[in-house]
């Protein structure tokens, strides 16, 4: 049944109490981001240090997951360990579609269990489990375990974290159905935190879908643009990885750390060549059918009785920019060889290769030494780098305790900031000029996806920066209106505004308080209000001078334009999380 409120399960890890809450404005925020920025307003602490046992970690989902196809993520809401304040991450996999079945539109999780602890949660059970024993499991073995652990149907999904997350990494990721990820900003840790090894989502429920022909005509409709015109093609095909070989050759392809923005080398790890030496298989979230995710295959050699361990890896281009492009690491087997233990790890991918990229270059140019990295870093050599990400999970000194914290972090106390490919958090694979990287400096998740400032600047040679900013605030409007459903971002080709009023109104949201582009508009400035409450000074951001140095194909980048947009944008981003009482 359809209704104009949130469902909303808490559940206090300290008292082991449990309740289900219902609370107001579907139709002015919608669900996802909105509903999870709602919640955070209601039951965060804007007082307290991230690690508060008190501070909520949140999941939530938005109207139209499991009416619609690609409405098939999850938003995770938390005070991040990276930056202590207000941020969000994404997911797939069956993680939304269990929430929907097991009748909740949200689940707020707080306090602290006294030891490791394994929460399942469906819509006729709530159950804990001591699993102190699964301390230092890695993500792959803890998933191994609790599919055991809590049996179920198709509808289940398993979210956990690896070694990283015990131990604070500020960049430690939550695994969710082994090939997807809540990647950046540190959801494992707020989990961790928590003492909170693992969450099972039971969809142990149905759910009527709308009477009437409008729903089905329109599903119809939106299925077969998804399936049968170009417009999806790239992501079941090559899948993002795609990107690689095209990057490099516009000089937008950030190689050993960002020495380089383009190498020969690249056509060794390019979509192309992923896909003929190492895919295995398409997989696709629950309730999508394009089928993005590209599992790839290892196979090692046993020394001892001459046989063969085959292993399966997720991979598409943000993380071989990380394990390949950026430590110039040019076989694709080994990028899915490092990739494999970051997942063990439970890393973000991202942060870890960028992060093992600066030490490498620190450690070439005597920063640091090797007392600190243990290991000699080099480029290219996946061997040592992948002890080096084990190290990331289960820091042995000071130095990796640093860097797990954060690049810049560490840089700032062995030295080697000018050369940290920071941008709010370590860098996405994109180099392509100075839209791009304010866009991801200063933007609300430090994400790539938080807006197109990467199109922009492919798109653009005029240096308008009016007309830039304009695009970044409109543009990260538009997505957070996705995000409200929520929606993968590939679809956005397809769900334009007016297609999701249309949703709404099929499956009877049809009484909106605004357009859906107001509605997008309201959470932008809430989603802002609480990061500028928590002390987020956008006009201090600094972008570090490794990035003032590069060339792409327009040429050498242009810090008088890179500093007009980054004083813009921060003056842009204060005026959107100004208090209520300041506008009236």
């Amino acid at each position: 049944m359809i209704r104009d409120f949130f469902r909303v399960m808490m559940v206090n890890l300290t008292t082991g109490k449990t309740n289900i809450i219902e609370r107001p404005g579907r139709n002015e925020y919608l669900g996802g981001t909105g509903l999870a920025a709602k919640l955070f307003e209601e039951f965060g602490h804007v007082d307290r240090h991230w690690d508060d046992p008190e501070q909520p970690v949140i999941f939530a989902i938005g109207p139209l997951t499991g009416y619609f196809p690609l409405m098939s993520k999850t938003c995770c809401a938390f005070r991040s360990p990276y930056h202590n304040e207000y941020t969000e991450s994404y997911a797939g996999g069956k993680s939304a579609l269990s929430l929907r079945f097991a009748d909740l539109d949200a689940l707020v999780i707080t306090g602290k269990a006294p030891r490791l602890t394994a929460l399942c949660v469906g819509s006729r059970r709530v159950e804990t489990r001591d699993v102190e024993y699964m301390r230092g499991f890695d993500a792959i073995a803890t998933g191994r375990v609790l599919r055991k652990i809590f049996p179920g149907s198709g509808r289940r999904s398993i979210m956990r974290i690896g070694p990283a997350g015990e131990n604070l990494s500020a960049y430690a990721c939550i695994n969710v159905d082994t090939y997807r990820h809540f990647g950046r900003m540190g959801g494992g840790t707020a989990m961790g935190v928590k003492n909170l090894k693992a969450i099972c989502i039971l969809g142990d429920r149905g759910f009527a879908l709308p009477e009437g022909k409008q729903y089905p005509k329109l599903y119809k409709h939106i299925y077969k643009q998804l399936t049968t015109t170009e417009m999806m093609a790239k992501y079941h095909g090559l899948g993002t990885a795609v990107n690689v070989k095209p990057l490099s050759e516009l000089k937008s392809l950030p190689w050993k750390n960002l020495q380089q923005t383009s190498s020969p080398k690249a056509e060794n790890i390019s979509g192309e060549t992923f896909a003929d030496d190492t895919l295995l298989r398409n997989a696709a979230c629950a309730g999508c059918p394009v089928g993005c995710i590209h599992v790839g295959f290892v196979r090692e050699q046993f020394q001892t009785n001459n046989q063969y361990l085959y292993r399966q890896v997720g991979y598409d281009f943000e993380p071989i920019f990380a394990c390949g492009a950026m430590i110039e690491v040019t076989e694709a087997s080994d990028v899915l060889r490092i990739l494999d233990v970051i997942e063990k790890e439970g890393l973000d991918c991202m942060s870890a290769g960028v992060a093992l990229a600066w030490a490498t270059e620190a450690l070439e140019k005597g920063v640091i030494s090797e007392k600190e990295t243990v290991v000699k870093l080099n480029w290219g050599d996946a061997e040592t780098y992948m002890a080096a990400v084990e190290l990331l999970g289960r820091p042995p000194n000071e130095f990796y305790r640093l860097l797990a914290s954060g690049t810049m972090k560490c840089a700032k106390v062995y030295g080697g900031e000018d050369f940290a490919c920071v941008l709010g958090q370590e860098m996405a694979g994109y180099a392509t000029g100075e839209v791009f990287f304010v866009s991801e400096a200063l933007g609300f998740r430090h994400a790539h996806l938080d807006s197109g400032g990467y199109s922009w600047d492919q798109k653009h040679e005029e240096q308008d920066v009016t007309a830039a900013l304009d695009f970044l605030v409109d543009d990260a409007r538009d997505r957070i209106v996705l995000n409200c459903m929520v929606g993968c971002l590939f679809s956005r080709g397809v769900y334009n505004d007016d297609l999701l009023a249309e949703a709404m109104e099929s499956v009877g949201y049809g009484e909106l308080h605004g357009s859906v582009s107001e509605i997008g508009d309201r959470v932008q400035r809430l989603r802002w209000r609480l990061r500028l409450q928590m002390g987020y000074r956008p006009d201090k951001v600094k972008i570090p001078k490794r990035y003032k140095e590069i060339t792409t194909w327009k040429g050498p980048l242009d810090t008088d334009y890179l500093e007009a947009l980054r004083s813009g944008y921060a003056a842009r981003i204060l005026e959107m999380g100004a208090p209520l009482k300041d506008k009236e």
